[in-house]
């Protein structure tokens, strides 16, 4: 049954998340549910989890729409979302699918499956939703869409090779998508989160400074698009020396970074 309510002033009235069964992307599901977005649109691939994920946005009070597919199937991800954005109009779209790997516990390097598999899940899936939902929100002349890209962005870490290229891929075209979408009415949103508890960032090695749970994190992110910032990066320590160790000289930023214990195996 539609649950009808007033939309709440900065609040989407419809939101559509990638990646809805993820550590952020589950928050973020829920931190919009709560806060009083009317109709929540979930993707996802673990279908018992994108239940879990539906059922307490329910329960928060939004009518809420799944959808269970792989994003690297581009076709089936592009069809849904054309049709989605017809038929619901999503004011925000947060392209939030992401996954990760690294080089094994003995350094041994990522194989060559993994990084294509990473590829087409952090950067093509990613553009491909952004293509996907523009013609609508162009046509009515605004929405907004925020892409998730990660501190990883600023200086690529030894461990994470690929994930840190993609996640840089991901900042450098929405920093450009939102310059030139501005004309149009369409906001785009570059989210920068450091480390954030969920499953795929105790999997990744090495230190994990300034660590935030992912409510922590959502709360932050909505606020962040709320305001309509260029780039929503946090925390700020890690946000700040990440950014320091993009400008300085790569032997010595590599340096720092082994003193911290990443890229020592």
């Amino acid at each position: 049954m539609m649950i009808q309510r007033d939309a709440t002033p900065g609040i989407p009235e419809c939101v559509l998340i990638t990646g809805a069964t993820g550590g952020i992307g589950a928050a973020l599901a829920l931190e919009y549910a709560s806060a009083g977005s009317a109709t929540l649109i979930l993707q996802g691939r673990d279908a018992k989890r994108l239940r879990e994920v539906a059922d307490a946005c329910t329960a928060a009070g939004a009518n809420v729409l799944t959808e269970r597919l792989d994003v690297r199937n581009l076709d089936a991800l592009v069809g849904w979302l054309r049709t989605i954005s017809r038929d619901e109009k999503p004011d925000l779209v947060v392209a939030n699918a992401g996954v990760n790997i690294d080089t094994g516990p003995q350094g041994q390097g990522e194989t060559w499956d993994d990084v294509q598999r990473l590829l087409d899940v952090n950067i093509r899936a990613v553009f491909a939703t952004v293509n996907a939902v523009l013609p609508v929100m162009r046509a009515r002349g605004h929405g907004q869409i925020a892409v998730m890209s990660s501190l990883a962005a600023w200086r690529g870490l030894p461990e994470t090779p690929s994930y840190s290229a993609s996640k840089a891929a991901v900042k450098v075209y929405g920093e450009a998508m939102r310059d030139g979408l501005a004309r149009d009415g369409v906001r785009v949103n570059v989210i920068m989160p450091g480390y954030v508890e969920s499953r795929m960032c105790f999997d990744m090695p090495g230190p994990k400074p300034f660590l935030w749970d992912a409510p922590r994190a959502a709360r932050a992110i909505r606020l962040g698009l709320r305001a309509n910032r260029a780039r929503i990066s946090f925390p700020f320590p890690l946000n700040l020396g990440t950014f320091l160790l993009s400008i300085i000289h790569p032997a010595v930023s590599g340096w720092i970074l082994r003193k911290m214990g990443y890229g020592s195996r």
